[in-house]
């Protein structure tokens, strides 16, 4: 048995099998799906986990009540990964009530079918009482679905927060931050910002904003590690990546085709260098996951972008990198761009046209050049560099 107090107790899974999170983004050292009791004269079992393990899943909470049944079965988000087991989870434990908001109430009968009448809608700032525990329900959304909401725990000043303070990363052995090594899901849960969240940044930071004013001991996520000892760590990780704050460095990231565009972006992280840059990062976008160069993007304060001209239009592997960026909120960024072609030139200006949407500072000229890369190139590619670094 998992406490996390003498009567909260973790009943989450982790899966090692998925490759990809979402069918898209690599999990290189799997992910956990967080559930808990609150175990009380009433009892509430918060957030589900995902249906592939379900038997596991039955087998903890009972292993902690025995034969009780949970009175509530508490919804943050509905989202399959936390919502997959409700279905099983009714036949499993009949008596238990459903509690989320009206969209909550929508998204569980559209996908399983199993809201019921007496089940529980609550609102903004509505209160369930469990006995010596109250939970207080706070709506935050599109944080990243339109129903997300958290549950604050007021005796014991737990934020049960769903996706908020979640990262990649199963656990391994142990539950809590105090107890564990946190430096691979810190890393983590900035990738995952950067895949889940990042659109989403002027909701996350109206979340961060009405849940500034509670006191809060223990955040527990819907994954990755509870967090207690460096809670304020976790919140100061979402609170810089939806303000846009980043350090000083440099992501160069480029497609090349036949080699000459890598030449170009060796320059310019060799006049990056020439200038002081320490930190540079250099991601082939044919080679690098997605999820690293977008991370990287939030890292760090400075993009350089390259690419060649492809079928009239901009290296493809450039354009996708082009329309996430479109998609996400990256503040207060600078950006350079490079890009060579042999008849029609598009490539800079396709990036140029999608900086427009994406809403990054130019800095200096873009390189152009047609065909084989020259001295020259090469020379203007060292400046840019250069003035990136400033």
């Amino acid at each position: 048995m998992m406490k996390i107090t003498e009567q909260v107790v973790y009943v989450g899974v982790n899966d090692r099998t998925k490759h990809l999170f979402e069918n898209l983004w690599p999990l290189p050292y799997g992910v956990s799906y967080n559930s808990y009791l609150v175990v009380d004269e009433k009892v509430a079992l918060i957030d589900t986990v995902d249906a592939a393990f379900m038997p596991e899943y039955i087998e903890k909470i009972r292993s902690v009540l025995g034969e009780r049944q949970p009175d509530y079965v508490i919804i943050n988000h509905v989202e399959p990964d936390h919502s997959g087991a409700l279905a099983l989870l009714r036949t499993h434990f009949p008596e238990a009530k459903l509690v989320g908001n009206k969209k909550t109430a929508e998204m569980i009968t559209g996908f399983y079918g199993v809201w019921r009448e007496d089940d529980l809608i609550v609102a903004d700032g509505d209160e369930l009482q469990l006995g010596t525990h109250c939970l207080n329900f706070r709506i935050v959304p599109m944080v990243h679905w339109p129903e997300t909401m958290v549950t604050y725990e007021s005796t014991e000043r737990i934020l049960f927060s769903g996706d908020v303070f979640g990262c990649y990363g199963a656990l391994n052995g142990a539950v809590m931050d105090k107890d564990m090594d946190t430096a691979l899901y810190f890393e983590e849960m900035e990738r995952y910002y950067a895949t889940i969240l990042g659109k989403y940044a002027v909701p996350v930071e109206q979340a961060l904003k009405k849940l500034s004013g509670l006191p809060i001991d223990i955040i527990c996520s819907t994954h990755g590690p509870v967090w207690t000892e460096q809670a304020d760590k976790a919140v100061g990780v979402y609170r810089r990546m939806a303000a846009g704050e980043a350090e000083h460095g440099l992501v160069i990231c480029y497609g090349s085709m036949y080699g000459h565009t890598r030449r170009v972006a060796e320059a310019v992280a060799e006049g990056a260098a020439a200038a002081g840059m320490k930190k540079i990062i250099m991601h082939d976008v044919s080679l690098s996951p997605l999820s690293d160069i977008l991370a990287d993007i939030y890292r760090y304060d400075t993009l350089a972008l390259g690419a060649p001209t492809y079928n009239g239009d901009v290296f493809p592997k450039m354009d996708d990198l082009l329309r996430r960026l479109a998609a996400r909120v990256v503040k207060n960024r600078r950006m350079g761009c490079f890009g060579g072609f042999t008849w029609a030139a598009q490539s800079v200006k396709k990036i140029m046209s999608a900086n427009e949407q994406i809403g990054m500072t130019l800095v200096g000229d873009p390189v152009e050049w047609k065909q084989g890369v020259g001295e020259d190139t090469l020379e203007k590619a060292r400046a840019l560099g250069k003035q990136l670094a400033g």
